[in-house]
């Protein structure tokens, strides 16, 4: 079973990691662990600066998928023109539910947070945690449009940008 989950996944491909979003497969390697031999998706971040190495047989247990499929991202381009829903939660309860669906590597509920928490020139100020999360979110999204159209994240900050301006009109 194991066998067949691994080969989803190929060398220059991207994936989504649910804790750090789009990433590239540069290689898969195999590396001797506590005497155990391991096989490993090797991850670039580009963006982060960072690689990450996860087992191969524990990638899809993890969350780790392929990027979403064009259908996922205009679901996504709609939810955000819905029109916002905030609990009435203390801010506390709510920047949990955020960083989890932020987390959870799931396009559309990332587009949740960042319609949730998208803030239009006549609204209040956004508090510090507030705005850190929602850029975390927006950044999330746009990274994944960028990789699925196949253009550039400034194409996708703008679309994204333009939905949203849109939505406040």
């Amino acid at each position: 079973m194991s066998k067949a989950k691994k080969l989803d996944f190929r060398p220059n491909e991207f994936v989504v990691y649910p804790a750090h979003g789009v990433g590239k497969i540069i290689s898969i390697e195999e590396q001797e662990v506590a005497g155990l031999k391991l096989e490993l998706f090797v991850i670039s971040f580009e963006k982060d600066k960072m690689t990450l190495r996860v087992p191969t047989n524990k990638a899809t247990e993890i969350g780790m998928r392929s990027l979403s499929s064009p259908d996922v991202v205009s679901k996504a381009m709609d939810t955000l023109k819905g029109k916002a829903r905030v609990k009435r939660a203390m801010w506390s309860r709510r920047a949990q539910e955020y960083e989890q669906k932020i987390n959870s590597g799931d396009l559309i509920s990332i587009a949740e947070v960042v319609r949730d928490l998208h803030r239009t020139d006549d609204q209040r100020e956004q508090s510090y945690s507030e705005r850190q999360l929602y850029e975390a979110a927006l950044e999330r999204l746009t990274r994944e449009i960028a990789a699925v159209s196949g253009g550039d994240e400034i194409a996708a900050q703008k679309k994204v940008g333009d939905v949203l301006i849109s939505r406040a009109a």
